[in-house]
């Protein structure tokens, strides 16, 4: 299968949607299928507002088409609602072409945390961006039963992997060593929607660490100078940073998965969260702790058995994702698909 995917967030973006997107990719190419990522690296682009490490490329939509025609797919998927995604959207609908998305950001409650945009307008306008697609790819049934509640009824599931050989227990690493323990860690954009306060602020023994870079480190730091942050990390380095911790801890009450957890149960750490869709979906009282009381989470996470949470997490394949995506397409096929095209 000829596969073009549109997305608006590619690399360098380090982040759990470019890692799940790469990845699938690969995936997919390893299987016998021919997949063409279009992403903002490919035109002329522009820093995202508050997020400039984040290019965006808003007139890009004749060039858009003109790949997309020439690369003549069987399937068209658009990834993301930002520039790309609208333009890609935009032709298919205008000639007809089935086409599927993924429902991978909560831009609702991330643009009411940043610009206090009432969650309501935002959705409205998810529902015009989705509504048209043939299927809207979510994470868990918990995301999909919301959303089917705001106005979308063609979800499917899409579940997530974990690369279990690079994320596997192994000893603390040297440079953590000397950190009291318990070593409570956080791995992610360092960003005001990731809700880190909540973790940084609660009365925990041991160490807090912070993995990972964002708009917000500055001001954190300034706040909780007891907290370590060491930046991000990647490949081996960032493997070794979950495995040399007791806990994994994830403040974050808008993602719509948290790929992270995924990774910290590979490397044998239980996790700790709030019981909100996307945790609650991955996590359970064997591998982990839910509480509104942040706290409590953490010291129950680190009562659980490290082996159960590495096997929890060898029932997850990166393979499995790639079928379950490349099952979820829409051949393209001339014809209406989805709802008329209406933000209502």
């Amino acid at each position: 299968m000829r596969i073009s995917l549109i997305t608006d967030a590619w690399e360098p973006q380090v982040n759990g949607v470019v890692r799940t997107l790469r990845t699938v990719v690969a995936e997919l190419r390893d299987s016998g299928d021919e997949v063409e990522v279009i992403h903002p690296g490919l035109f002329r682009s522009i820093p995202c507002p508050t997020y400039p490490e984040i290019r965006l490329a808003p007139l890009a939509r004749k060039a858009l088409t003109r790949r997309i025609d020439a690369w003549s797919p069987d399937a068209i998927h658009i990834a993301t609602e930002g520039p790309l995604g609208v333009a890609a959207r935009r032709m298919c609908v205008q000639r007809g072409w089935a086409f599927t998305t993924a429902f991978h950001t909560r831009f609702p409650e991330y643009l009411h945390a940043r610009l206090r945009v009432p969650v309501r307008w935002t959705y409205r306008a998810m529902r015009w961006f989705h509504g048209r697609a043939e299927r809207v790819m979510v994470t868990t049934q918990t995301l999909a039963d919301e959303l089917e509640g705001r106005g979308l009824d063609n979800v499917a599931l899409w579940s997530r992997g974990v690369d279990t050989g690079r994320f596997h227990p192994r000893p603390v690493h040297p440079t953590l060593a000397n950190l009291p323990r318990p070593l409570c860690t956080y791995v992610g954009r360092v960003a005001v929607e990731k809700n880190l306060p909540a973790f940084l602020g609660a009365d925990l023994p041991g160490t807090k660490l912070v993995v990972g870079d964002g708009p917000a480190r500055a001001e954190l730091e300034r706040r909780f100078p007891q907290a370590v942050f060491v930046g991000a990390k990647r490949g081996e380095e960032l493997a070794w940073h979950y495995s040399s911790s007791d806990v994994f801890v994830f403040p974050s009450r808008t993602d719509t998965y948290g790929l992270v957890l995924l990774e910290a149960l590979a490397s044998g750490v239980p996790c700790a969260a709030f019981p909100v869709p996307g945790p609650i979906d991955v996590l359970d009282e064997t591998v982990g702790a839910l509480d509104e009381d942040l706290e409590l989470a953490v010291r129950r996470a680190l009562t659980r058995d490290r082996g159960a949470c590495r096997q929890r997490a060898l029932d997850r394949t990166w393979a499995g994702c790639a079928r379950l995506f490349r099952s979820n397409l829409a051949p393209l096929t001339r014809g209406s698909s989805g709802t008329h095209d209406s933000a209502a």
